[in-house]
């Protein structure tokens, strides 16, 4: 139905809360009631298009009719026509096809054949629209040769206009070549500074060798006010113009224009100028409607508006008097404020200017959204920051409060850039001082004061390893300086970086001191290495310390079996002479003690029927049937507690569920036997209640003893089996007790699993 059908749609709208946290603000559209009133055009067109044939032509063509004269009048365009378009390239497109049946008499006929004898040529400036002389090309099927790119002035007036003595050469040399000098693009507000070219002089040089001219560009829209410069005032003299209302006015989904002069209606047919279709006139109908909605006044308001927010930011008036802003951060004019110096900085200035600026933009494009700030790429200057309000003022809603933040807030940060432009480079001297610990990346394209990475100065180790360790430390440093109190960022830097394992350090101010911020880089640098080499010498001292216990328990287990001989081995024999002749265990238990590093027999003393309390410094092992007895590591700030009863076994042992965790950082499993003797019938029964009993008083000790904060226990009793196997009754318990604790570097452990075992 329908609700379910714009649900849908909403949900394809609003992105998911949590997506758009991540993502930074987005600068929304301001869609007043001319914006609703556009909206609601594309609406009405649906519905017109049903209409009866002969009413739908009345009405379309009266849309068009006054929409085109409406235009006309405001922009100074007499006698001309109009083309309604979605692409603002199509317009010119359709231009282009007109001149090109108005030049070549038997194109209708013959087609691109006749094109053969005299190519024709299209000229247009160096700062026009990147892939503008392409797209014309693809759409009429021309080569690329047919396209002329005429340069810049490069010695007087803008580095943006369009060179009219070097056009002219150009077009003397295309003549005597046989080429056909077809139409000349100009520019009213080129797209990256704004400039305008000298439109009067261009018109009259396409006058002399017969050519089209075509303008377009932002500054088009000062057409409507009252005072227009004579530079711009010589558009409304050209053949054909590009206007984009849309943005200008804040109308959403509102069709560019094109106004064209031609007399022969015929040859704007060919060209798709016109068209005979009615439903395509109803392109016009939501500009007819905003239009009168606006009205003259409120048209020339919105322009006018959008100018004057340009000379909040711009004081100064030149020859060029373009509505468009474009500033860019210069190093020269930041060290002669600031004081400072940047000499020897040479290597990549462009680069690392470039960089500023992009951060710049970006910047206030973030802290102040409304205005419209964008970066732009000049091909002679290189990145800069443009604010352009004749297409963002009335699309955004922009206002003369918002002009004021924007220059409050690029007086901060041109501060801030300052500042770090000119701390970079003792940043690189400083971090040059700590060599080879702390080794500095260049990298140019790093808006900040620039890219560190810690070295580990550690031997003998190959380049996986080496580099694993690299990442570990540099990561672990990177969340210590995140966590600093200061007003400096550290980063792992842009996503797609060519550097890794680094730590990149943002911008700072003047008051920032480098040697201090260089200093605690290395010194938690260093800190982090040396707790990790004293964790990893701790693990190879348990690990050996273990090794030695269970050779010793698996020699001690072996004279063992040779002592009781191979008949108690067996299952059903051993039972049986285990019965009548039960034999003690003469295997003793071996500690482990880490701060000595030596493994010693186990005093029996230490049984004690209570509880007892073995720190995490002192290991004890004893035999068990199980082969394999070790630890993986231990924390030397952990306390380790369990309760046992008198008993014949007492070992630590591998638990199943921790054997697959042994590459990690972490504590490893330990398995606690629990084994009683068998001495006579009537104490089977003895023993099993005893089992419970113990078991129900640890379980009840544990929940209900005291512990610290940090350690969580969870218990579970589950009988494992029961069966009836003369001359003995097995049962099986087990309790898992998990303990989760952290150590003294703050580092989490991995519970580790005791599990304690009873037997009958």
């Amino acid at each position: 139905d329908v609700a379910s059908i714009l649900q849908l749609v909403h949900n394809l709208i609003h992105e998911e809360k949590e997506e758009e946290e991540d993502k930074p603000s987005h600068r929304m559209q301001n869609v007043g009631e001319q914006g609703h009133m556009a909206l609601l055009g594309h609406s009405l067109a649906a519905y017109i298009s049903v209409l009866d044939r002969d009413r739908l032509r009345k009405l379309t063509t009266r849309i068009l009719s006054d929409t085109t004269l409406w235009l006309c009048r405001l922009f100074r365009y007499e006698n001309g026509s109009a083309y309604f378009h979605e692409d603002d390239r199509e317009g010119l497109v359709k231009v282009c096809r007109l001149v090109i049946n108005d030049r070549y008499e038997d194109y209708a006929s013959e087609g691109y054949t006749v094109l053969s004898s005299m190519q024709p040529v299209i000229y247009q400036s160096a700062s026009c629209r990147p892939g503008l002389g392409q797209h014309l090309c693809s759409q009429l099927g021309l080569p690329l040769s047919s396209l002329c790119t005429v340069p810049c002035n490069t010695v007087f007036g803008s580095q943006h206009q369009m060179d009219v003595a070097l056009l002219d050469k150009l077009i003397k040399e295309d003549v005597e070549a046989g080429k056909l000098p077809l139409l000349l693009i100009a520019n009213a507000g080129t797209p990256g500074a704004g400039h305008t070219d000298k439109l009067g002089r261009l018109k009259e040089l396409c006058d002399q060798y017969k050519m089209w001219l075509h303008v377009e560009g932002v500054n088009l829209a000062t057409l409507v006010l009252g005072q227009v410069s004579s530079s711009l005032m010589a558009a409304t003299k050209s053949d054909s113009m590009t206007l984009t209302p849309g943005p200008w006015l804040g109308l959403p989904a509102v069709t560019a224009v094109t106004l064209y002069r031609h007399e022969d209606p015929a040859l704007s047919l060919a060209a798709g100028l016109t068209s005979s279709q009615p439903v395509e006139k109803l392109r016009a109908l939501p500009l007819w409607l905003s239009l009168q909605y606006l009205g003259h006044n409120g048209i020339v308001h919105k322009i006018r508006h959008a100018t004057a927010l340009c000379c909040l930011v711009s004081h100064v008036e030149d020859e060029l008097n373009s509505p468009v802003v474009v500033f860019r951060f210069s190093q020269e004019m930041s060290a002669a404020s600031s004081g400072g110096s940047v000499e020897g900085y040479c290597a990549g200035e462009k680069e690392v200017l470039d960089a500023f600026n992009r951060w710049l933009g970006e910047q206030l494009a973030q802290l102040v959204p409304v205005s419209g700030i964008d970066v732009v790429e000049l091909e002679d200057e290189g990145t800069c920051v443009r604010f352009s309000p004749l297409l963002t003022a009335a699309v955004l809603g922009t206002q003369q409060k918002d002009v004021e933040a924007l220059v409050e807030r690029l007086s901060e940060l041109v501060s801030v850039l300052s500042s770090t432009m000119c701390l970079r480079q003792d940043f690189r001297e400083e971090t040059h001082r700590h060599s080879p610990s702390l080794r500095y990346i260049e990298d140019l394209s790093w808006p900040g004061l620039g890219v560190v990475r810690y070295e580990p100065q550690s031997e003998g180790l190959d380049e996986s390893k080496r580099k694993q360790e690299v990442q570990k430390i540099n990561s672990e440093l990177l969340k210590k300086l995140q966590e600093l109190d200061t007003d400096i960022s550290f980063s792992t830097g842009p996503d797609f970086g060519t550097e890794q394992d680094c730590i990149f350090v943002g911008m700072v101010t003047d008051d920032v001191d480098i040697s201090e911020l260089v200093d605690t880089i290395t010194a938690l640098g260093r800190d982090i290495e040396e707790s990790g080499r004293l964790l990893e010498n701790m693990t190879e001292v348990v690990r050996k310390g273990i090794q030695e216990a269970e050779l010793q328990l698996q020699k001690a287990n072996e004279e063992k079996l040779m002592e009781e001989g191979m008949l108690r081995q067996l299952p059903v024999v051993g039972s049986v002479l285990n019965w009548f002749s039960p034999v003690q265990s003469s295997i003793k238990g071996r500690t482990f003690n880490l701060a000595a590093g030596t493994v010693c027999l186990l005093d029996p003393s230490l049984y004690r029927p209570c509880a007892a309390m073995i720190s995490a410094s002192v290991l004890s092992f004893s035999p068990a049937f199980s082969s394999h007895w070790y630890v993986f590591s231990i924390s030397a700030t952990s306390a380790i507690c369990w309760w046992y009863m008198p008993c014949r076994g007492l070992c630590l042992h591998d638990s199943p569920s921790s054997s697959s965790s042994s590459s990690s950082s972490s504590l490893g499993s330990c398995c606690l036997r629990y084994s009683f003797s068998r001495s006579s019938l009537g104490a089977i029964f003895l023993k099993y209640s005893l089992i419970f009993a113990v078991s129900s008083w640890m379980l009840a000790l544990m929940l209900t003893s005291p512990l610290p904060p940090s350690f969580r226990i969870v218990c579970s009793l589950k009988v494992l089996d029961m069966k009836l196997n003369p001359p003995c009754i097995v049962r099986s318990f087990f309790v898992l007790i998990s303990v989760t604790s952290t150590s003294s570097f703050g580092q989490d452990i991995i519970p580790a699993e005791y599990l304690i075992t009873g037997r009958t």
